[in-house]
């Protein structure tokens, strides 16, 4: 598959007090949850945050290109290190993300030629740009433009690209499609994401 992941760990976790790529679920940390669920699509995954992170022993580090830039800025540095003609970047405080997810998006993505971006919508209608599908070659192009031009959020990105929203309903038949977007921001929302993993865990089991 045409396709290099990427895992964004560059925030500041000013909320949550400790680094949210390592919060623990289980045996496995976040980052590792989710590098097994983008594994679906691609054996190239790495992480992309700060030049002084701690790197993951199994997973290569990019250092963002723009220093305290955001989201967008994590973005645009996952395109410059892509290999492929697609990559996924997920931000590392989505740890409920699934395999099927995954699977979903990039057949969305290969559905019609001419997109840019494959992009979730929530359930409460909001896009997610961090856990979505942008093909390198033009994605790139504007993110450098736009960063340039000193902006620093994805939805302009977004609206600048041919992109393909993928509403709620198209992912609702998934397991566990209502917890897919729960970012794990707080303490209080890690020990949500804890009860919700335990809970989908037990189910599976069954």
């Amino acid at each position: 598959m045409s396709v290099d992941g990427f895992i964004l760990v560059g925030g500041a976790s000013s909320r949550m007090g400790a680094d949210k790529s390592r919060l623990m679920f289980g045996k496995q940390a976040s980052v590792e949850r989710i590098a097994n669920a983008l594994s679906v699509v691609t054996t190239q995954i790495r992480t992309v945050g700060r030049a002084e992170q701690q790197p993951w022993p199994a997973l290569s580090h990019v250092v963002d290109l723009h220093s305290h830039w955001g989201a967008l800025g994590g973005i645009n540095a996952a395109l410059h290190a892509c290999e492929s003609e697609w990559a996924a970047i997920v931000a590392c405080d989505l740890p409920l993300v699934t395999s099927e997810l995954f699977r979903r998006l990039w057949l969305i993505s290969h559905s019609k030629p001419g997109y840019d971006a494959v992009v979730p919508i929530q359930g409460d209608n909001r896009p997610q740009p961090l856990c979505a599908l942008y093909r390198r070659e033009r994605s790139l192009q504007i993110t450098d433009a736009l960063i340039a031009a000193g902006e620093h959020t994805p939805r302009v990105l977004l609206a600048a690209v041919a992109t393909r929203w993928v509403s709620a309903d198209e992912l609702s038949d998934l397991t566990n499609a209502e917890h897919f977007f729960l970012n794990v921001n707080t303490p209080e929302d890690y020990e949500r994401a804890k009860l919700i993993l335990a809970k989908m865990e037990k189910n599976s089991s069954r």
